[in-house]
């Protein structure tokens, strides 16, 4: 399985990251599935919710190369090792942390690193990140993703995460947003799968407008 070719083919079909923080244990499977049969591909554990490594692994097993999985809030370059360990393919962090982005190139997983400015965009793209993430998107704007784009790689996905609405998608997606990373407006901890479910299809009928 090559996690950066699956990362685009999820990111072309349905451009949304399902960020499920605080999911338990108890509910990683059934969230995971309604946000599955929505249609989205790609789901993001964060290592702030309870015993995220062992979600992580519940979802891996239960979805397999199905769905692109793994973790958030990636700050110390020693737990992308656990990440692979427990199956998760994918690492996403809140800032621009170079040492986080090289251990994650180096095993093999993709690389989503937060940034806000250009400089720290650049500096991403240098270490090896195969995607960007516009955070928090609640301070900036679709005209700063519409300049930003005017100098950053296309080949580089720009993900916008934070404040994110079925509503005000459109509006980013037309200045060069390339896909969408969905936390508390599509799940929040405690949530039953079927409102997970009726959210993230709002999402995704928003994405296919």
């Amino acid at each position: 399985m090559n996690a950066a070719k699956d990362f685009r083919t999820y990111l072309a079909e349905c451009p949304l990251v399902a960020i499920i923080r605080g999911v338990t244990l108890a509910d990683a499977e059934a969230i995971a599935g309604a946000i599955y049969d929505a249609g989205m591909r790609i789901i993001e554990v964060p290592l702030n919710s309870p015993e995220p490594f062992e979600s992580i692994r519940i979802i891996a097993e239960r979805f397999g190369d199905r769905v692109l999985v793994g973790a958030g809030t990636v700050l110390d370059p020693a737990d992308v090792s656990r990440v692979a360990q427990a199956g998760g393919r994918l690492v996403v962090s809140p800032n621009t942390n170079t040492a986080v982005i090289g251990a994650t190139v180096a095993a093999g997983l993709v690389s989503s690193p937060g940034y806000f400015t250009p400089s720290e965009a650049f500096e991403a793209i240098r270490a090896g990140a195969h995607a960007i993430k516009l955070f928090p998107a609640e301070a900036a704007s679709p005209t700063v993703v519409k300049s930003q784009r005017a100098v950053l790689p296309k080949n580089v996905p720009l993900i916008v995460v934070g404040g994110v609405t079925p509503e005000s998608i459109p509006g980013w997606m037309a200045e060069g947003a390339d896909g969408f990373g969905l936390g508390g407006g599509l799940y929040k901890s405690g949530q039953d799968p079927q409102t997970t479910l009726e959210k993230a299809r709002a999402f995704v009928a928003a994405v296919k407008r």
